[in-house]
This record gives C-alpha cells, sequence and structure tokens, in this order.
C-alpha cells in the first residue's frame, strides 16, 4: 500500500509540473520576421568628436565653382545719346533679336526693347548689375520683351541673335571672336569705343555726348566679319590708329602694341 501511494504522489507531481509549462510558456526568440519589430544591425561605433570634426568640415568646404568669376571690366554706364547712335547704326528693326553682352543697368535692351519694339537679352556676370537691370525692365514695362540672364559672356552660343551690343575692352572683344563667326550673315555688331583688333569694322563714328561732353567712337561691324592683319591700319578708321581709344586697363590685358599706336585714357573711363 505504501509503494502505491507513493506512486500516485509521484504521478500528480509530474502532471503538475507539465501544467505549469503550459500556462507559463518560455518567452520566444528574437525573429527577423517583419512583425516582430525593428531590428538593430551591428554598426560602427564612431566617436563623437570624430564626427563633429566631419561634419563641421563639410560645412566650411566650399562646393567646387562655387564662387562666381569676377567681372572682367568695371561698370561704366554708356550715356543713353551714344545708346541711341548705337541702335541706329546697327538698323535695328522690329523683327531683330539683340543680345546686349555685359549689359549693366539694362539700358541698351530696355532703349532697343521701347524705340523698336524688337526683343532683347541682356547678359552680365555682377549679380548687382543683374538687379539693377531687372529694375530697369520692370519701371519700363518692357518684360514682355526684355530677358536678364546672370551669365558668363563667354560660354554663350550667340547664333540666334541677329543684333550684338558691347562696351568691352579691346582684348575681350577679340575673345569673342569665336562666339561672332557663328552668327547668321549679316548680322550687326556695335561696339562702343572700342575695337576689335584684327577684325576691320564697317563703319566708326564719333560723337560728343551731351550728357558728358566727352567725345565717344561707335564701332559698327557686319556678319561674315572682315579680318585684316593684326595691327595692320584701317582704311575705314578715320586717320591712323593712334585715333582709337585705349585705356590702361587693355594695355594690362594686352603687352603687345602696335609700333604706332599711342595711348589715351577715354574721361569717361575714370
Amino acid at each position: 500500500m505504501k509503494r502505491v501511494a507513493a506512486l500516485i504522489l509521484a504521478c500528480t507531481v509530474f502532471f503538475a509540473g507539465c501544467d505549469e509549462r503550459e500556462s507559463n510558456p518560455a518567452p520566444a526568440s528574437p525573429s527577423n520576421d517583419a512583425n516582430s519589430g525593428p531590428v538593430v544591425l551591428d554598426a560602427p561605433i564612431v566617436d563623437v568628436n570624430d564626427q563633429q570634426e566631419i561634419t563641421e568640415q563639410a560645412e566650411i568646404t566650399p562646393a567646387p565653382n562655387e564662387k562666381p568669376r569676377e567681372p572682367d571690366v568695371v561698370y561704366v554706364p554708356t550715356p543713353q545719346d551714344v545708346v541711341d547712335r548705337m541702335l541706329e547704326l546697327a538698323k535695328v528693326q522690329k523683327s531683330d533679336l539683340l543680345y546686349d553682352l555685359g549689359c549693366g543697368d539694362g539700358r541698351i535692351v530696355v532703349t532697343a526693347a521701347r524705340t523698336y519694339g524688337c526683343k532683347a537679352v541682356g547678359y552680365d556676370i555682377d549679380p548687382q548689375r543683374i538687379k539693377e537691370s531687372l529694375e530697369n525692365v520692370a519701371n519700363n514695362n518692357v518684360g514682355h520683351l526684355v530677358t536678364i540672364e546672370e551669365k558668363d559672356i563667354f560660354t554663350l552660343d550667340l547664333s540666334e541673335a541677329n543684333v550684338i551690343t558691347l562696351y568691352l575692352l579691346p582684348s575681350l572683344n577679340v575673345k569673342l571672336i569665336p562666339q561672332l563667326d557663328k552668327l547668321k550673315p549679316s548680322s550687326r555688331i556695335v561696339s562702343h569705343d572700342f575695337r576689335m583688333r584684327g577684325v576691320k569694322p564697317d563703319k566708326v563714328e564719333k560723337l560728343t555726348s551731351s550728357k558728358d561732353n566727352t567725345q565717344h567712337k561707335i564701332f559698327l561691324w557686319t556678319t561674315p566679319l572682315n579680318k585684316t592683319k593684326t595691327g595692320d591700319p584701317d582704311p575705314n578708321v578715320e586717320g591712323s590708329p593712334e585715333e582709337i581709344p585705349i585705356s590702361i586697363f587693355d594695355i594690362l590685358n594686352e603687352p603687345v602694341l602696335d609700333p604706332n599706336e599711342t595711348v589715351s585714357t577715354p574721361k569717361n573711363q575714370w
């Protein structure tokens, strides 16, 4: 009887243990199932000081070509009566598309749009000049005809234009020749005061401005450009080469001068 009682007691304890395990199951092991919550992966440990240094370096390192190129010339506005004569010499028509390379305050493109009703685009690299040009366009209500763009003029495709206006140094005019060569035949190029060495102008006019009481020159070329040997006297220019004004800035850009040239500084450059 004792043995039977002991056996019954052992069975009772065994089954009681089974019931306890079924009512309190062991925790499930972590799984990568989508419903099991986020899984933390092993990651390299980054020192806090190193992370701060990396962040600071990213903040102070400028992107390539972030700084805009400086303007090639000091801005000097063209007197309004010279602007008017430049457009007259170019024989601007309503159907023309005019590009002003180095548009300053936008007076040339605005005058072209108001006087002739043509479309015009002014380009400048100086944000301040762009701001002034946009204000001028808005004040004269020619926004439907005039566009102002902040661009480097030496990167432009000029082939769509019929008229190009310039007030640049002679060395910069020469730099533009490869782009000007792509203009359509019979396109007109007018330059205030400065020539284009090696290219024969169709006409050169002198004009004493009532705005500054200073004598100015206006050069006119038509395409295709009539190229000559650099330094040859130009029969279309009144007198000899010294008649053509050369600024002190141009001397710095052109180390080789013609032996017959003399240097004069136009008053309106200062």
